[in-house]
C-alpha cells in the first residue's frame, strides 16, 4: 500500500500555458496508468491531440466545451461528466469557467511530458486499443445503460464509467459511500488506485498497521499484498481505478477479493 498527496506531486504548466497539472501517479509506480489533476482558468480553445495515448478526463469542478475537430460535434461538460479521447481524436477544450479535472492516461506518463505544437505528448509505451472515436459519458447516460451498481456489502453505490470492454487497459468507477461505514477489502488479483473527491476517512493496512488519513485530493493504492480496512467518517466520494480491468460483474469472494481478470501489473519497485 502506498499513498500520494497533492502537496508532494510533481507539477507542470501544460497546454501551452493554459493549464497546470499535478501528477499524482506516474509510469514508475507500476500500475499501468497515470493520474493527474489539471486546473485551468477561463480560456481556450486549447487544441489537443493525444496520438500516442488514451486519456479519460473527469470533470471535478467547472464547465467546459469539448469539440471534435474532425466531425464538429461538441459537448458542454460539467461536474461528474467524463470525456475519453485517443489517437484518432483531434479536439478542442474551452474552459467556460475555472475548471478542475482528474485525468488518467494509458500508456502512463513518465512525469516530464508537455504538449508539442500539435498538442501531443511524446510516446511512453504501447497504446491500448480503445474505441474508434472519442466519447462522453455522464451520470445520466451511465445509469440509463445499467452501469450503476450497489456493492456486495450494500454500503457503496458504484457508477461504472469505464469497463474492460472500453479497451483502455484500466477501469474506472465512481464510488459513493454514505455516512459512516467500515469495509474490509483485499485485492489479491488487482491493483487499485483511489482518488478522494469528497468526504473523509481512513484506510488501514491489516498486516503492517499503517493508517492513511483520507481527504479530498489524496490518493491511495492497494495491491495483492494489502489486506486493508476502508472506513468513512462522513461519507466518501472516490474515483476507483483498477488494473487489470474489470468487466463490471465481479463480486467479492470470501477473502473480499475479486477473481483474476488479466495479467497483474508489477506495482512499485521494492
Amino acid at each position: 500500500m502506498f499513498h500520494r498527496s497533492m502537496a508532494g506531486a510533481p507539477t507542470a504548466t501544460i497546454s501551452h500555458g493554459g493549464a497546470d497539472t499535478a501528477r499524482l501517479l506516474l509510469a514508475g509506480h507500476g500500475l499501468g496508468f497515470s493520474v493527474s489533476v489539471v486546473t485551468a482558468p477561463v480560456g481556450g480553445p486549447h487544441r489537443l491531440f493525444y496520438k500516442h495515448h488514451w486519456e479519460a478526463s473527469y470533470m471535478l469542478e467547472g464547465h467546459a466545451l469539448l469539440e471534435d475537430e474532425d466531425t464538429g460535434q461538441s459537448w458542454e461538460l460539467g461536474p461528474g461528466d467524463m470525456y475519453v479521447v485517443g489517437p484518432n481524436d483531434r479536439h478542442l477544450v474551452t474552459d467556460l469557467t475555472p475548471c478542475r479535472a482528474l485525468g488518467v492516461f494509458n500508456p502512463p506518463v513518465v512525469g516530464h511530458e508537455n504538449h508539442d505544437a500539435e498538442g501531443t505528448y511524446p510516446e511512453t509505451g504501447p497504446v491500448p486499443p480503445g474505441k474508434p472515436k472519442m466519447w462522453v459519458s455522464t451520470p445520466q447516460t451511465l445509469r440509463a445503460a445499467g452501469r450503476e451498481k450497489t456493492s456486495a456489502s450494500g454500503t457503496a453505490t458504484l457508477l461504472r464509467y469505464l469497463l474492460a470492454e472500453d479497451g483502455l487497459g484500466f477501469t474506472w468507477s465512481d464510488v459513493m459511500i454514505e455516512g459512516k461505514a467500515r469495509n474490509r477489502l483485499w485485492y489479491r488479483n488487482h491493483w487499485e488506485a483511489n482518488y478522494v473527491i469528497a468526504g473523509s476517512g481512513t484506510v488501514t493496512h491489516e498486516t503492517t498497521g499503517e493508517t492513511v488519513v483520507l481527504e479530498p485530493g489524496s490518493l491511495y493504492c492497494v495491491g495483492p499484498d494489502d489486506p486493508h480496512v476502508l472506513a468513512s467518517q462522513d461519507g466518501l466520494h472516490m474515483a476507483s481505478l483498477f488494473n487489470p480491468p474489470l468487466d463490471g460483474s465481479e463480486l467479492h469472494d470470501a477473502d473480499v477479493s475479486y477473481p483474476p481478470t488479466g495479467p497483474l501489473p508489477p506495482g512499485p519497485a521494492p
